[in-house]
């Protein structure tokens, strides 16, 4: 389970970081966007989006350029967030509201509900996807973007090596887990079945980022500096040993070129009303 309150004072301390570290965040906005404008069965206009996650404005000011005419409401748990967003975006067309989605309640329906990077965030993903797609309009879209479980598999082979090394029985994790395509494109079906629609159509992709570090030390740091640093509410503390452990192996057996190699896998599903 995420722990929202250190989730928001994580994000909202880092809110002025996060473009300069969000590299991967932004390669993934640009392939969503692109994966959401492809066979899109919504071929009335554009009226009403609802963004998830807005963070720092990046995939907003796309969807302003891409839909000039409609109205964006742009939802973030962190306060900070939203407070960095309105520093950069001055439209009338765009509403900021900060909140947590899996606790709102929205009076609006929209053509697109879009999300880039945010719902590993989510406690109940099959309510909210469930609870997402009743807010679509006829021919509507929700498209949104995730890591998958092979992210950070790096870091994950170092916590499993040095729990063995130092024989450690407890459970500690590196992070939290993630689905696979199959595993979160067969929740979205099944989030979606019950809606007394025939002809849902769920569409998911898949691909793969890498960042390179000078060290182990500095990709923490850049976990740290975006705010996505560990919030689950079951999170052991580590002792300096063990963490000094888990540097030393990823430093020693993840080196390329002189670079430490961090995974990243990208999901990107679509559902179409």
């Amino acid at each position: 389970m995420i722990d929202k309150k250190q989730l928001k004072l994580h994000f909202s301390k880092n809110a002025s970081n996060y473009d300069e570290y969000a590299h991967v965040q932004k390669d993934m906005k640009n392939f969503l966007v692109k994966f959401m404008m492809q066979n899109n069965r919504n071929n009335t206009e554009v009226k009403n989006i609802l963004e998830i996650g807005c963070g720092t404005g990046y995939l907003t000011s796309t969807l302003i350029d891409l839909f000039p005419h409609s109205h964006i409401t742009a939802v973030d748990i962190a306060p900070g967030m939203i407070t960095e967003i309105k520093s950069k975006i001055k439209n009338d067309s765009v509403d900021f509201i900060c909140g947590d989605l899996e606790e709102m309640n929205f009076n609006n329906t929209y053509d697109i509900i879009i999300s880039n990077a945010t719902f590993q965030w989510f406690n109940y993903i099959h309510a909210t996807i469930e609870k997402l797609y009743t807010l679509l309009n006829p021919n509507g879209t929700l498209c949104f973007s995730t890591f998958g479980e092979h992210t950070f598999c790096e870091l994950n082979e170092c916590f499993k090596k040095v729990k063995e090394e130092m024989s450690i029985k407890e459970s500690i994790y590196s992070g939290q887990s993630f689905y696979s395509l199959n595993e979160l494109s067969t929740l979205c079906k099944d989030a979606t079945k019950n809606q007394n629609i025939d002809d849902v159509l769920v569409e998911g992709k898949e691909k793969f980022e890498y960042e390179y570090f000078n060290n182990c030390n500095d990709f923490f740091t850049s976990i740290k500096k975006t705010g996505a640093n560990n919030s689950n509410k079951n999170n052991k503390c580590t002792s300096l040993t063990f963490i000094k452990k888990v540097i030393k192996y990823y430093n020693e057996n993840f080196s390329e070129n002189n670079k430490v190699k961090a995974t990243y896998h990208c999901l990107f599903l679509k559902i179409m009303k």
